[in-house]
């Protein structure tokens, strides 16, 4: 598996980013995804990473920047082939040295709830996330959590 930078020309990746969107829409109610789309992605605060076999996209995440020692996750999916051979922990370990080599104290995540994200969740909770407060400009509700890895 090799990490490197997402190509937004890629077909795999909008693909992906595409059934990445169409799944928060269908687990979420409207006004309770907060999942960026290639715009999101394409901004100057946010590093995006895919992870490859060969000519293959296995998965791919991003990093937000929300302040200089604060980073938030985002947008991370693994192709459904792809489950359970090491991707999503690949695309996770890079963004955590990522968020060290930058400087963050604490990365942070909303993710969604309920059975569609258990997977996910024990993922993250793995790496030490724990359960936590709302951030940024996010609200609490039934259709959501939050999580926050401290890197100190």
């Amino acid at each position: 598996m090799i990490v490197k930078p997402g190509d937004f020309a890629d077909p795999q990746i909008l693909d992906l980013l595409r059934q990445h969107l169409q799944g928060m829409q269908e687990t979420s109610p409207p006004g309770h995804s907060f999942a960026l789309d290639l715009s999101g992605l394409q901004r100057p605060d946010v590093t995006f990473l895919s992870v490859w076999e060969g000519d293959t996209l296995l998965a791919m995440g991003a990093i937000k920047q929300l302040a200089p020692d604060h980073g938030e996750l985002k947008s991370m999916r693994t192709r459904t082939d792809s489950l359970r051979r090491g991707a999503a922990t690949a695309i996770l370990n890079a963004l955590l040295d990522l968020a060290r080599t930058r400087g963050y104290r604490r990365v942070s995540l909303e993710t969604g709830s309920g059975a569609p994200f258990e997977a996910a969740l024990t993922l993250y909770r793995k790496h030490g996330f724990r359960d936590g407060e709302a951030f940024a400009d996010y609200v609490r509700s039934d259709f959501n959590q939050f999580l926050h890895l401290d890197l100190t």
